[in-house]
């Protein structure tokens, strides 16, 4: 299901149980039914929480280099194919949500803690902001700063967020065994089943059983054809024989 499935019509009534992301919520009318405790509808689609905070996130993350860009904006749009009936609503929240990165990472944090059980539906979220950042395809140090404080508060270690980061761009996304997150000196066996668990994480299969909207899919194909990349790289530098 669509991450905007339920986002039309959604009343300033049901904010969320507080915090930012029921702040901004207000800046929409509507009418769900929402599940405070996991940030999804009633039905089970993703919820209105985690519409917004990706909303939120994406346009401070575009803030995060000081100037918010067409381009930038373009790519938001164009990853999370926004329907027309739906763009006057998701602008209204981006543009309040881009004055400026302050709060973020309180928008960060009570996403955290609704998906603190699913890690990778957090990577998944951090896959989009990294999206957004590469627009210019130059990942400025203010926009670094910011990926790396969601990370953070994410609970992913420095070492993970250098293997996210190298799935999408920077020196390390020329390095096989950062993409993949294992030591230069790893066993084979280790390098194989790093690369069966991140290829389970990040099949489409996968993120449609763990409720992941269906825009982020296309996001999970593009890093899947990096992860398998990489273990080609590192199969043919350490002669590894998968028959």
């Amino acid at each position: 299901m669509s991450i905007w499935g339920k986002f039309g019509g959604a009343a300033a009534g049901f904010l969320l149980g507080g915090g930012p992301i029921g702040a901004i919520a207000g800046a929409v009318a509507g009418h769900v039914l929402f599940d405070r405790d996991k940030g999804e509808a009633a039905d089970g689609e993703p919820g209105i929480a985690f519409t917004i905070a990706v909303i939120a996130l994406g346009a401070k993350m575009a803030k995060a280099d000081g100037v918010v860009t067409g381009d930038e904006i373009d790519v938001f749009f164009r990853n999370f194919r926004v329907p027309s009936s739906e763009e006057g609503n998701v602008r209204r929240i981006f543009n309040y949500a881009r004055q400026d990165t302050a709060g973020f990472e309180s928008y960060a944090g009570q996403i955290a803690g609704m998906f603190r059980d699913r890690p990778a539906v957090l990577e998944d979220i951090l896959d989009g902001l990294f999206e957004i950042a590469k627009a210019d395809g130059v990942l400025h140090p203010g926009e670094l700063a910011f990926l790396e404080r969601v990370a953070e508060i994410f609970g992913f270690a420095p070492g993970e967020f250098r293997r996210i980061r190298a799935s999408h761009f920077g020196p390390d996304a020329e390095d096989p065994f950062v993409v993949l997150g294992v030591d230069r000196d790893a066993s084979e066996d280790e390098i194989r089943h790093t690369f069966r668990l991140l290829v389970r994480e990040n099949h489409p299969d996968s993120l449609i059983a763990r409720g992941v909207p269906e825009e982020f899919i296309r996001l999970a194909n593009d890093k899947l054809a990096v992860i398998n990349g990489a273990y080609d790289r590192i199969k043919k530098e350490r002669r590894i024989d998968d028959r």
